[in-house]
């Protein structure tokens, strides 16, 4: 009998042993086989390489999992550039549509558990689609408080998500202002730029600053930090946040020729053809001679720093370029140290504070079907917290995000406020564009056209109204020709479309102004 008994009860502890040996297994063994509880947080990225991921560690990861030893980060770009870069192109190669790669890598059968946005007009589709996850809670939870951060980067993220919540994080954003030069304004007796200014005022301003004439001339204003480029490139840019559609959401339609197209290209084009805008010839500048000793001066053909023009505008790191040229101006013939300050681009009286000349480059976001949504909170926090924003703040081309970080860069001082009160404009129907020219290429001959009929304008061809005229004609019987024949050759198009010069013209909100494409 009592051998029995011990027989039952090692049998039973034997069972029990493989019970807990089973329970074990199906937990997962964290505790048995995993001590330091490792796992893996998937990083999806829009574009990369499989191949070469160190410049994106360096940039995000790296430090991240420095502090978080058992997490493991692993890469996932939408698109594969070693995949596709040595496929045969034709005219009629479809080119993957970014926003479908993204969603592949979201919602597969092993998706991503943070997503890298570098073009925020997809974000707001994507929360319409409800693919992320609001960050607004996971916040409140912990104490995050968003007047920490600059104001305009908040609403902006949510004007181009929802226009009420957040549904990502950016670390840094690239702000533009407009640069002045003191002294060509003391010299004049005129009142400098101030904060909020519409572009009618900043017009009116720089008509007042242009004075002499041929090399002897100063103008008020310029775009760029060149004085020139492709003008109907600047037109797109200056006109962005207006969000003027050259064309219906089918293709179908021009929608050029309003009464608000009228008094864009009409403001833009007056001011070349007042002088307000200096031309390519205005600013040319006698060569330095090549037969004797020559100093590299990559400042002599920026009219800004030559004091040819009193105010332009400039993103971020334009003030590192003042500070080295200040510097070293001893170095550089004919040329003097700059007395400069800074004021928020100016901006539509239709569309007040917002602005085509702010980037936000590094948006961070969180699958709504994350696998491992905890760890992916804790990188997106980690992402836009204090720690990185410290190392971002020595950045000479993007600011923080975080209001402590951003600040004057150490031993200069100007107005700091000229980066942080305009945000970027809202995009929430770019996605139906973006598509239209992902599924016809062709409308690009849109934009080469529209090109043609500005430079008609600017060289006196033709009325404004001519012109715009002109372009719906023409645009009209292109969109036919173009959703019959999407891709490749279009016959009967002629050298006023092909030969516009200048790229085409895609409003993209990843810079939140025109960018050319193609």
């Amino acid at each position: 009998m009592k051998n029995n008994r011990f027989r039952k009860l090692a049998l039973a502890g034997i069972s029990l042993t493989l019970a807990g040996t089973l329970l074990a297994a199906c937990s997962g063994g964290n505790e048995t086989d995993d001590p330091n509880n490792r796992r893996t947080l998937r990083i999806g990225t829009m574009y990369g390489s499989s191949q070469d991921e160190q410049y994106f560690r360096q940039q995000y990861t790296d430090l991240f999992e420095f502090t978080h030893g058992n997490i493991d980060i692993e890469i996932v770009p939408a698109i594969d550039w070693t995949e596709t870069q040595f496929e045969e192109q034709t005219p009629e190669t479809q080119q993957p549509d970014p926003l479908e790669k993204v969603k592949e890598i979201m919602t597969g059968p092993n998706p991503v558990d943070v997503m890298i946005l570098n073009d925020s007009s997809m974000l707001s589709t994507m929360v319409q689609e409800n693919l992320l996850k609001p960050l607004d809670p996971l916040m409140k939870e912990d104490e995050i408080d968003t007047a920490e951060y600059v104001p305009a980067v908040i609403e902006g993220i949510k004007d181009l998500g929802d226009g009420q919540n957040l549904y990502a994080l950016a670390p840094t954003y690239s702000p533009s202002a407009l640069f002045y030069n003191k002294k060509m304004f003391s010299n004049l007796g005129i009142t400098p730029p101030t904060n909020g200014m519409t572009w009618e005022e900043l017009f009116n301003l720089a008509r007042q600053l242009k004075t002499g004439e041929g090399q002897d001339a100063t103008f008020g204003f310029t775009f760029n930090q060149w004085g020139y480029s492709n003008g109907y490139y600047d037109l797109t840019s200056f006109a962005a946040p207006l969000q003027l559609k050259m064309f219906d959401e089918k293709g179908e339609t021009m929608t050029i020729n309003t009464p608000q197209w009228k008094n864009v290209w009409t403001t833009y084009t007056d001011l070349f053809k007042d002088k307000v805008l200096p031309s390519q010839e205005d600013l040319v500048f006698e060569q330095p001679a090549t037969d004797g000793p020559y100093r590299y001066n990559p400042y002599e053909q920026q009219p800004f720093f030559r004091g040819k023009v009193a105010m332009v505008i400039g993103s971020y790191s334009m003030i590192s370029e003042i500070d080295t040229f200040n510097r070293n101006v001893d170095k550089f013939e004919n040329m003097e140290a700059l007395d400069w300050d800074v004021v928020s681009v100016p901006t539509f009286a239709e569309a007040p504070g917002i602005s085509g000349y702010i980037y936000m480059n590094t948006l961070a976001a969180i699958n709504s079907q994350a696998p491992n949504p905890d760890d992916a909170w804790e990188f997106v926090k980690f992402m836009n917290g204090k720690e990185w924003g410290k190392l971002r703040a020595r950045s000479s081309y993007e600011l923080p995000s975080l209001i402590e970080y951003a600040k004057p860069k150490e031993g200069m001082s100007y107005n700091m406020e000229a980066f942080t009160t305009t945000k970027p404009i809202p995009q929430q129907n770019l996605a139906v564009y973006s598509k239209l020219y992902q599924e016809r290429p062709n409308l690009n001959l849109i934009d080469s056209l529209a090109n043609t009929q500005y430079n008609k304008v600017v060289n006196g061809e033709m009325s404004v109204e001519e012109a715009l005229a002109e372009f719906e004609t023409k645009g009209n019987e292109l969109l036919q020709k173009i959703k019959l024949t999407p891709t490749g050759p279009i016959e009967g198009v002629n050298d006023d479309v092909y030969g516009g010069g200048g790229g085409p013209i895609l409003y993209d909100s990843a810079t939140s102004a025109a960018v050319a494409v193609g």
